[in-house]
């Protein structure tokens, strides 16, 4: 098997406070609501990421948000991102290098998902 691509599918309660903070924080655009008029999923796209995300259903045993990990997001210029939202989100953990290659910071979106954003470090 190859797989041709992986696109996270995250739970919300509110699809439009979603999409706003994706777009207005992190660059992302919305791509595909369905249904058009009254979505209960989005997908959402920056670049060659894409993440969707979907209001709770009968299948689900949903009474919050919640993910064991967190989401790694590639940048082209960590510190130009850490400049424009540091003061605009909620910080988990601020700017700093890693002795593992990475400049980095993490963030927590509008439904307490945990999102590092980072760039290797070039020596």
């Amino acid at each position: 098997m190859k797989v041709k691509g992986l696109v996270p599918m995250l739970a919300t309660e509110d699809l439009a406070r979603t999409v706003a903070f994706y777009e207005k924080f992190l660059g992302f655009e919305c791509r595909g609501k369905y249904p058009a008029d009254n979505p209960c999923w989005v997908s959402l796209q920056n670049g060659e990421s894409e993440l969707a995300f979907h209001l709770p259903n009968s299948e689900t045993d949903f009474e919050r948000p919640a993910l064991t990990g967190t989401l790694y997001l590639h940048v082209e210029n960590v510190d130009e991102v850490w400049n424009n939202i540091k003061d605009k989100v909620e910080i988990v953990y601020g700017l700093e290098d890693f002795d593992y290659g990475m400049r980095e910071f993490g963030i927590r979106d509008c439904n307490g998902y945990i999102l590092n954003l980072g760039q290797n470090i070039e020596y």
